[in-house]
């Protein structure tokens, strides 16, 4: 005989959870997969689209509804859409245990890969492989955070790798050719050279002088700001290899 599914148990796949404790009560909505953050991008606008049950629970996975005076106390209203809205939201996105580790490996692989495609071993000015930089996210205690971008935790693992783990690493240097008027060469050049970590070749000509420097790239900002300062649109700065070997 087979087993009957209580009435009130709501099977749902593809499911997000959306939580939000107000008023003392806990309120959620079941959701589409990837459609919160549309809403929230402001991409998806239709509630329609990003509910899988257009109703209000305590507790989804229960099946248990929300009461309406329950919504007037923590809402101070009934209606429902706007109470949805305010849940998507402010509330939290509920995510299971195996889901998580696995965007957590996912977000971890993303900025590993990131670290090797910006950075070398000093010694060789070679990139290191993504493996070896994952072993060294781990040996540094290097904890990635599930709320934020890869791009955005590249800088902190980067200084977790460089002050935590026994893995030598530094950012990859940058060749760039910096070139300004020969007129303003000898206003700016200790400016602009100051920015870099080694001179590899500079020459004056008639009307332009040019440096080709090897820098951190987070000086090419620097440069860039100081040429657009001094000499209105007239210098320019020039990525010429990105992960420069440096010649002994």
């Amino acid at each position: 005989m087979p087993i009957q599914q209580p009435s009130n148990q709501i099977k749902l796949t593809n499911v997000s959870i959306v939580r939000l404790k107000k008023g003392g009560k806990r309120f959620e909505i079941a959701c589409y997969k990837n459609k919160v953050q549309e809403w929230r991008n402001g991409v998806e606008t239709s509630l329609d689209d990003v509910l899988q049950i257009s109703n209000v629970f305590t507790n989804v996975s229960k099946g248990e509804v929300a009461k309406s005076n329950d919504f007037q106390k923590a809402f101070g209203t009934t209606n429902v859409d706007k109470i949805v809205a305010e849940i998507l939201n402010k509330g939290e996105v509920q995510v299971g245990e195996k889901e998580r580790e696995h965007d957590l490996t996912s977000l971890r692989k993303e900025i590993a890969t990131l670290v090797a495609e910006k950075c070398v071993d000093p010694a060789t000015q070679t990139p290191y492989p993504v493996g070896m930089i994952e072993k060294a996210m781990a040996e540094a205690g290097f904890s990635v955070k599930q709320g934020k971008t890869a791009k955005s935790q590249v800088s902190e693992c980067i200084k977790s790798l460089q002050s935590e783990s026994n893995l030598p690493i530094q950012r990859a240097r940058m060749r760039v050719r910096v070139t300004v008027p020969t007129a303003d060469s000898q206003r700016l050049r200790d400016d602009i050279v100051k920015h870099g970590e080694k001179v590899e070749h500079e020459e004056t000509h008639e009307q332009e002088w040019d440096v080709t420097m090897l820098i951190d790239p987070s000086a090419f900002r620097s440069i860039n700001e100081l040429l657009q300062k001094e000499c209105k649109n007239r210098g320019r700065i020039e990525t010429l290899t990105f992960a420069a070997t440096a010649s002994s």
